[in-house]
């Protein structure tokens, strides 16, 4: 074999029906050298039987027990037994494309340290596919294109889960699965981020996403849209506030509220604005709810946007840009 071995983590929990796919797609990969650390997270089904009848054909491929619970103990568990300079994630009910190993290890070799891989993803599903999902994936592949990535982080996550790969040496730096937070792939997201790691631009899809009722990432509370925002405002609070300049929440809906009372909680000090004629004047956990024009008194603010209407949000970014504010900067959009 040659290069660098990859090696795939890949945690599994009863997903009998959709394992021969992921596995088979490894298996066919354009590039040979990887090792596969299957890990079953106590799975009540076949999956494990599966996946093990696999490893007896196929020596690169490991399977062993979670030593703790969940997703996150289960990457633990598979990175303690890595062997491999370039570590990417598979989740077991989706596919790669058969030359997503082979791009991504080229990618890293001319990039060096200090970058990650990534591969435009694409939804597949036995129903119809929702408009969110649609719109996600042209967001993220557009991203991806350009690998501007971070530069709409507080958005959602701009990581492609799990089709990404690292030098192990830079997965350790940012401290690899250590977090016991969930949804595990924004933190790490934010992580990356924090480090400075760099995003290398494709055009090539890599990774094919499954959709299905019982998804895990549809059913488990880990994913659960208050976790996304608690990720959000403290990598926030942590990475990007400038504490001399004055805080102001833009948008009086129900992510705005829920914003706003994570920043009370966490007794931050900001201004709470919206274009909303109804809303203006009220108090709101003991705020008053201002007039958007209030920016143009504040010296050097930052905004925080949670309104998510299209038109409004293009509303916004004229005002702002009247005002010469800069997103990721000056403004940043938290949905």
């Amino acid at each position: 074999m040659s290069g660098q071995k990859v090696s795939i983590l890949i945690p599994f929990k009863n997903t009998e029906a959709f394992l021969p796919f992921c596995i088979d797609s490894i298996i066919d990969q354009t590039y040979p050298n990887w090792e596969v650390l299957a890990i079953d997270d106590h799975s009540s089904d076949s999956s494990a039987q599966i996946i093990k009848a696999y490893a007896q054909k196929e020596s690169r491929i490991q399977v062993h027990k979670n030593k703790g619970q969940g997703i996150i103990e289960a990457l633990r568990t598979a990175y303690s037994m890595t062997t491999g300079t370039l570590i990417t994630r598979m989740d077991s009910d989706d596919v790669m494309a058969s030359n997503r190993l082979e791009l991504m290890v080229k990618s890293l070799q001319q990039s060096g340290k200090g970058y990650i891989a990534l591969g435009k993803v694409k939804y597949f599903s036995e129903k119809k596919l929702g408009n969110g999902y649609k719109s996600y994936e042209k967001w993220l592949n557009k991203l991806i294109e350009t690998g501007t990535n971070f530069s709409e982080i507080y958005k959602e996550c701009v990581i492609p889960s799990p089709c990404w790969m690292v030098h192990k040496t830079d997965l350790d730096l940012v401290g690899a699965f250590l977090p016991d937070r969930y949804p595990e792939d924004y933190d790490l997201a934010f992580r990356f981020y924090q480090h400075g790691i760099k995003c290398i631009p494709t055009k090539a899809i890599l990774h094919f996403w499954r959709d299905y009722n019982h998804r895990t990432s549809r059913t488990h509370e880990h994913y659960a849209e208050n976790n996304f925002l608690d990720i959000k405002i403290s990598y926030f609070l942590k990475l990007d506030q400038d504490r001399n300049r004055p805080l102001v929440v833009w948008g009086a809906g129900k992510k705005g509220k829920k914003i706003s009372k994570k920043l009370i909680n966490s007794q931050v000090e900001f201004f709470w604005i919206c274009n909303n004629s109804n809303k203006i004047g009220k108090d709101i956990y003991g705020k008053t709810m201002q007039h958007y024009r209030l920016l143009k008194n504040l010296e050097n603010p930052q905004i925080i946007i949670s309104v998510a209407n299209k038109e409004a949000q293009e509303f916004i970014r004229d005002y702002l840009s009247e005002l010469d504010k800069v997103f990721a900067q000056d403004f940043f959009f938290f949905c």
